[in-house]
């Protein structure tokens, strides 16, 4: 008798979980968006974009497919995430080369290095290893996706 009013909480809490996640979601990706649009008006106050500006935009793209990402399937992309590590990374090597020490720029690349390397990794196992995978791929060949 207990149970009915517990899973009623219990479905109400997981009403409000979802709710805030959408609203999470929803204020991450304008921020996103509206962080975009300001870079894009500086770039046109500059007169024309640099090497750091693109590669910022780039983030700023990255970071907005993540969130759709997760917004359409509820997982959270950690690919994305490293792919943004090497943009940045990337970003300060490119924008800082002139400034750097040999230590300093051996070991940004050696991070872009192993960053990239996880990514493999990642993508390795989770091709190899994922039931996620298996299932989508059991759904297109049923033809259930049409």
């Amino acid at each position: 008798m207990l149970k009915k009013p517990f899973h009623a909480i219990e479905e109400f809490g997981n009403v409000l979980v979802e709710g805030f996640h959408l609203l999470g979601l929803f204020i991450v990706g304008a921020s996103i968006l509206w962080a975009s649009w300001m870079e894009v008006f500086h770039i046109i106050e500059q007169g024309g974009p640099g090497i750091k500006d693109v590669l910022l935009l780039f983030i700023y793209l990255e970071l907005g497919a993540m969130v759709g990402i997760y917004f359409k399937t509820k997982r959270m992309p950690v690919r994305f995430l490293i792919y943004i590590a090497i943009t940045a990374l990337t970003r300060v090597l490119a924008v800082d080369i002139k400034t750097m020490t040999d230590i300093h720029m051996f070991a940004l690349t050696g991070s872009i290095l192993i960053l990239s390397l996880s990514v493999l990794v990642l993508k390795v196992g989770s091709d190899k290893f994922s039931n996620y995978n298996k299932q989508n791929a059991d759904d297109s060949v049923s033809g259930s996706d049409v």
